[in-house]
């Protein structure tokens, strides 16, 4: 298995804020994507530095294997130069050697660009309701 480095493990950590500065990162969720076999941790790196990422999560349900892409970023001073776009695409080509498999993301409105990227690679907008469900230890109380 791969050990992550403390320089590293900071590098993906400015990158989750770069999605939503209040979502709390710990080495240890780093360390659950790490260790989960059916979860794939794409980065772009410039000079050893981590600058983009994505994480490609598999499953397979009654029909059929699918894929989750999740948690695209890349860092504000490398956008505009098609760089999540080269990530994405080799993240796609990766999992393309999971085929068949269906690859689905979200993303939200605001998020212009990167919603022009995934229409440009290919991605269809699905007339769908996403709806989430926040399940906390403590709200078992």
């Amino acid at each position: 298995m791969y050990s992550f480095n403390p320089q590293e493990y900071a590098d993906i950590a400015e990158l989750m804020t770069v999605l939503d500065p209040t979502i709390p990162f710990t080495e240890e969720k780093l360390r659950m994507v790490i260790d989960d076999a059916n979860a794939h941790l794409f980065v772009l790196r410039d000079n050893g530095r981590i600058i983009g990422c994505c994480t490609m999560a598999v499953f397979f349900s009654p029909t059929g294997k699918k894929a989750s892409l999740e948690d695209v970023a890349v860092l504000p001073e490398y956008q505009g130069k098609h760089l999540g776009r080269k990530l994405i695409e080799y993240a796609l080509e990766e999992m393309r050697k999971e085929a068949p498999i269906h690859i689905q993301l979200t993303s939200r409105p605001s998020r212009i660009a990167a919603n022009g990227l995934y229409k440009a690679l290919g991605f269809k907008q699905k007339e769908t309701n996403v709806y989430v469900l926040d399940v906390n230890d403590n709200d078992n109380n």
